[in-house]
């Protein structure tokens, strides 16, 4: 049996749930649009959304199946993301009353660099992406199939981040934030520095 259409449907159903849900990505997209700007916006939306796209590559590969049989590696994955995690917090919280001027801060290849360690920061991703994968798909994908699913969700991560970018780095937008910079700053801060202790904290194998 080979995949259609509807198969394709539910996936994507899925990944804008996924997209949509609170998480480091999605504040990291949030603060970098708001904070540095549309340029630097839309690049860290292409690192996020190729990195998420790279997760399914890789459940597709079979490294959910690696994490599973060596749970060591997962665990030193899981670990090195909590502590970037933590770092990015630390530096938002210590920067948070620092001035943002009418230029932005972060060069575009800083951004998608970052955008890319946010998502590979949490190794449950590619576990995600292996559940989401054999409850939605049939056994038996050929290369094809894999190759299709992989770029169908590439797409989609550089359709909606980028939107997500463009809607969150527009002037009035912008403007309120600068406006309780240091207030919206420390709970981004907060928010990601728990989600990585909760990472460093969680006790669960693959």
């Amino acid at each position: 049996m080979t995949i259609d259409w509807v198969h394709v449907l539910a996936f994507n159903a899925t990944l804008l749930a996924a997209i949509a849900s609170p998480g480091p990505s999605l504040l990291f997209l949030t603060r970098t649009a708001m904070a540095e700007g549309r340029a630097a916006g839309l690049a860290a939306a292409a690192g996020l959304g190729l990195m998420a796209a790279l997760w399914t590559l890789a459940a597709l590969l079979g490294l959910d199946a690696l994490f599973t049989l060596f749970p060591w590696t997962y665990t030193a994955v899981k670990l090195a993301g909590a502590a970037y995690l933590v770092w990015i917090a630390v530096q938002t919280w210590r920067h948070a009353r620092d001035p943002i001027g009418p230029a932005a801060q972060t060069t575009r290849g800083r951004a998608f660099r970052k955008g890319l360690l946010v998502n590979l920061a949490n190794p449950k991703s590619v576990l995600f992406a292996g559940a989401v994968i054999v409850v939605i798909f049939p056994e038996g994908l050929t290369a094809a199939d894999k190759a299709l699913i992989f770029a169908n969700h590439l797409a989609v991560e550089w359709t909606i981040q980028p939107l997500l970018a463009f809607a969150l780095s527009t002037a009035a937008v912008r403007t309120r934030y600068l406006g309780a910079k240091h207030f919206f700053d420390r709970v981004a801060a907060g928010v990601l520095g728990a989600l990585g202790l909760r990472l460093v904290l969680d006790r669960g194998t693959p």
